[in-house]
């Protein structure tokens, strides 16, 4: 009931919203949370080999899982995050043996920037209420590169969370497409 600064009233929002979306990191799986927590730390650039080993064990990862997932690209002793630029324009996610929300989230991205809103609707019909979980994410990824000035990064998460309810009644009405998968760990 007092007068407050605006400077210390978004002070607190943003510790909240913080809180908000650190409970969420409980809905991803193992190699989610460790694109994450690189991506805060590196955004799309390498890092080192022994760095990316010791958060995978913090994790409850391994550096052979995110590579097999198809998240990181090892080189020369550094880890890098895959581009969404390289991957496949003829991803099927139900063919993954396990399907990471981070890489469910590139491919989101990736589909609505060279396929439109059709595409990407297609992918959400197909991987069903995991979807929810990618534009969590999405947001997620956007405030971190709206804190850090990474616009170019930021532009990207921001179009699929702002595309989210067109996406939502392009998939629900999209035809021919099923195989729904369930939420994972």
């Amino acid at each position: 009931g007092s007068p407050m600064r605006v400077r210390a009233a978004l002070g607190l929002i943003n510790q909240a919203l913080d809180e908000i979306l650190a409970e969420q990191e409980g809905e991803y799986d193992a190699e989610t949370r460790w694109a994450l927590a690189w991506f805060e730390q590196y955004c799309i650039a390498e890092g080192k080999f022994g760095d990316a080993e010791t958060l995978s064990r913090a994790k409850d990862t391994a550096v052979n899982a995110l590579e097999e997932s198809g998240i990181i690209k090892r080189k020369a002793g550094k880890i890098k995050l895959v581009p969404r630029d390289s991957l496949s324009a003829d991803w099927d996610p139900t063919a993954e043996a396990r399907l990471t929300v981070w890489e469910l989230t590139q491919h989101l991205i990736r589909a609505l920037e060279t396929g439109g809103e059709a595409a990407a609707a297609r992918i959400i019909r197909r991987v069903g209420s995991l979807a929810e979980t990618a534009k969590d994410l999405a947001y997620r990824l956007y405030v971190i590169c709206d804190r850090n000035g990474w616009s170019q990064e930021a532009l990207a998460y921001n179009m699929l969370v702002k595309s989210w309810p067109e996406l939502q009644k392009l998939a629900a009405s999209t035809s021919g497409v099923t195989g729904e998968l369930s939420s994972q760990p």
